[in-house]
């Protein structure tokens, strides 16, 4: 079965007649009929009724160009790999982040990486972690790296990391003295708290509840960084992942530890096709050298 020949009858059916697939294909209306009767002979079946002068699709002729939407659906994901493996060759990466780690981690990783491969392209979006996984499931993107909540079925995935939780507050704040914050601390506090379905926010909820804590919550917001910038202009306090606070981005807050420890746990994710190049193995190393240096620094501070 010729490819050209399903092209062809593909092109029939979205332009409805011979004459305008001609037209879509730039080839000759007696090409078009050619072809349609040369395809419909190795079938074994019409594809169309010729009625008034029209091509009419017959029942297996629409079961047929079903079939067929989906192997052009396959063709075209070809393509698109094809495309995405020549300019990787030439030097490029696709990268997406969770905001969390989005806005001081992996930029760290981005500058360290670019100084030593300044000739590299990088493309990066900070997304939601769902929309993350899809972009690496779907092989849009090389690397991901998104909350361990999302289905991880299609992609590559390994636990990145796995940080505690710091409560974040304006400097004026009265637990600013302290240097742990306990449940005990939060009752009636005015809190900024993470979206009910964050795990984190899960496991701070059942702790608070073990020990008869209420806090009084003001924003639910799925960004740590939002839950930073309302605490630095005196809304109140609020557990979020240590790296959202990475190199002093924003002024007039301080981060205590908080316990019993609440973990954030982040998955780094590969499309299952994906390529190992040189290039993607060392943005790899970096995101885990930044890791490293941010867990140290954090707890310096």
């Amino acid at each position: 079965m010729n490819l050209r020949d399903i092209d062809v009858f593909n092109a029939i059916m979205i332009a409805r007649g011979a004459g305008a697939a001609a037209a879509l294909l730039d080839t000759s209306q007696p090409a078009i009929s050619r072809s349609l009767a040369k395809l419909e002979a190795e079938l074994g079946f019409r594809l169309f009724d010729r009625i008034r002068g029209r091509l009419v699709p017959t029942r297996e002729g629409e079961l047929f160009h079903a079939e067929v939407k989906a192997s052009l659906v396959g063709l075209d994901r070809l393509k698109l790999r094809a495309a995405q493996i020549k300019e990787v060759g030439t030097g490029t990466i696709r990268i997406a982040s969770l905001s969390a780690l989005g806005h001081g981690l992996v930029p760290r990783a981005i500058v360290a990486f670019s100084r030593r491969h300044p000739q590299v392209r990088i493309s990066y979006q900070v997304r939601t972690s769902n929309v993350v996984r899809d972009l690496v499931a779907s092989g849009s993107f090389d690397i991901g790296l998104a909350a361990d909540e999302v289905d991880t079925s299609g992609v590559l995935h390994s636990v990145f990391t796995t940080p505690h939780a710091v409560c974040v507050m304006p400097k004026t704040h009265r637990l600013a003295r302290k240097s742990t914050i306990t449940p005990s601390d939060l009752a009636d506090e005015p809190f900024l708290a993470l979206s009910p379905e964050d795990t984190a926010r899960v496991a701070m909820d059942k702790i608070l509840a073990e020990h008869g804590v209420r806090p009084r919550i003001l924003v639910e917001t799925p960004y740590g960084l939002t839950i930073a910038i309302l605490a630095a202009k005196g809304m109140g306090i609020g557990l979020v992942n240590s790296s959202v606070i990475a190199d002093r981005m924003i002024e007039g807050i301080v981060a205590r530890p908080f316990e019993p420890a609440v973990h954030f746990r982040a998955l780094i994710l590969r499309p299952p096709d994906g390529i190992n190049s040189t290039l993607i193995a060392e943005f790899t190393a970096e995101l885990y050298a930044a890791r490293n240096a941010l867990s140290s620094e954090v707890y310096e501070r």
